[in-house]
């Protein structure tokens, strides 16, 4: 079959995709987007997360053909995506504007939003988003195959939660398993972040 859809905000299509094959294969493979990572093949690890319609899925676990005409976000669409956030008055969880309060944004709300076409799909050479500096700045980031999919789910809690607490985080991230770094730079990168965020609103 031929699956239609929205990659990093850019229309992508892909041919010959069998019944059985995943979101994940198709990135990889036949996309050229290697940033989720292939590891459990289970949903259980959390390394291959991406965004459809604005909610973190394991790429995984998605069918190729549940994605016709719907639109997935990656890691390398990531910073783009924060930088639309912005500048439709969304910074972190609401910004000026959002009207969300402590509630964060809704569903349908974060549908709406996609990376922009005229930016790079692989994320070359744009501004990273906060979540991405927070990582490199708080030392998060050890081996790295975890981290495509760490900052997708922070960028979505952050995006939800401005304010998060230790335990927001450490519920937000539980799908995410890391095996260096003991998760306490994670941690600290969120709460960097998320400060960062508050300082800019």
């Amino acid at each position: 079959m031929r699956v239609n859809f929205t990659v990093n905000g850019r229309q992508q299509e892909a041919d010959d995709v069998w019944e059985g094959e995943s979101l994940l294969y198709v990135l990889r493979e036949r996309l050229g987007l290697p940033g989720s990572k292939n590891a459990c093949e289970q949903g259980e690890c959390g390394s291959c997360t991406v965004r459809l319609d604005g909610v973190p899925v394991c790429s995984c676990l998605v069918a190729a053909g549940q994605v016709e005409g719907r639109d997935v976000v990656t890691v390398e669409g990531l910073a783009d995506f924060a930088k639309q956030r912005a500048e439709h008055g969304h910074a972190g969880a609401c910004g000026t504007g959002g009207g969300c309060g402590a509630k964060g944004v809704s569903t349908d709300e974060a549908k709406r939003w996609s990376a922009r076409p005229a930016d790079s799909q692989t994320g070359e050479g744009v501004e990273l988003s906060a979540i991405q500096q927070a990582f490199i700045d708080a030392g998060a980031v050890q081996c790295g195959f975890c981290t495509p999919g760490l900052l997708v789910q922070a960028d979505e809690l952050l995006e939800r939660n401005a304010d998060p607490s230790d335990q927001d985080i450490r519920e937000a991230l539980s799908g995410n398993l890391c095996r260096c770094t003991g998760y306490e730079k994670i941690l600290d990168a969120v709460r960097l972040a998320a400060a960062r965020q508050g300082e800019a609103l």
